[in-house]
């Protein structure tokens, strides 16, 4: 039955996104959403990176369950505005109003909720960009105990902008969702992984759902 499903699955998205398709099955399977949130050893000496805030769930999770500071990066306005308004005077979770790329810049972002993307939908409201190396240079800690990248496909600038800047050996555990909107991300995605796996070693991989690396000398 599970792999008639798959084959379903496969056949209801194009060919090349069957990847994606069957990874979310087993996430689901799995209990992905549990695994995802586990971070044995985090406390409240540690420090974390949220790329691609939202509304701050993540970031209230993970200063509620283990007391870590949290830097939040969100470019769309209207969310913004909605950490800042949610994390009022608690001096613990930092609101970044900017993306992290390989450059300053603006982008145009579609206003689609959790989904709000430069890559998706319309651009209807702009954002900022930061460059990352800057703001690695900028951050006080010398290192993070989480990194978490969901940002809706511009992990595509982002990752390849932390690498050149060195800055992926702070970094203890590194999270990613990577997204599948094109063809191209399949080899994007292959490369980064194996760039990536330079300093970090596989925790687990749901290929464009959420995949875990941990430093290898952390």
């Amino acid at each position: 039955m599970r792999r008639a499903f798959k084959r379903w699955i496969a056949r209801t998205f194009n060919t090349w996104r069957a990847p994606a398709a069957n990874a979310l099955l087993d996430w689901s399977e799995d209990g992905g959403e549990a695994l995802r949130m586990r971070f044995d050893g985090l406390g409240p000496t540690d420090t974390v990176l949220d790329f691609g805030g939202f509304e701050g769930d993540w970031a209230a999770k993970l200063h509620d369950t283990h007391g870590c500071r949290v830097h939040v990066f969100e470019p769309h306005p209207v969310f913004v505005d909605r950490l800042r308004a949610r994390f009022s005077g608690n001096d613990a979770i930092v609101i970044h109003p900017f993306a992290v790329g390989s450059a300053d810049g603006t982008l145009p972002l579609s206003d689609d909720g959790d989904a709000s993307s430069a890559l998706s939908g319309r651009g209807t409201v702009e954002g900022m960009v930061r460059a990352a190396a800057k703001v690695m240079a900028d951050l006080p800690e010398p290192r993070f105990a989480v990194a978490k990248i969901n940002i809706e496909g511009g992990e595509y600038d982002l990752l390849p902008a932390l690498i050149k800047a060195g800055a992926l050996p702070r970094i203890d555990r590194l999270q990613v969702q990577f997204h599948l909107y094109e063809r191209d991300h399949l080899e994007a995605r292959a490369d980064l992984v194996r760039r990536i796996e330079a300093t970090h070693a596989p925790d687990w991989s749901y290929p464009f759902v959420w995949e875990q690396w941990t430093r290898r000398d952390a």
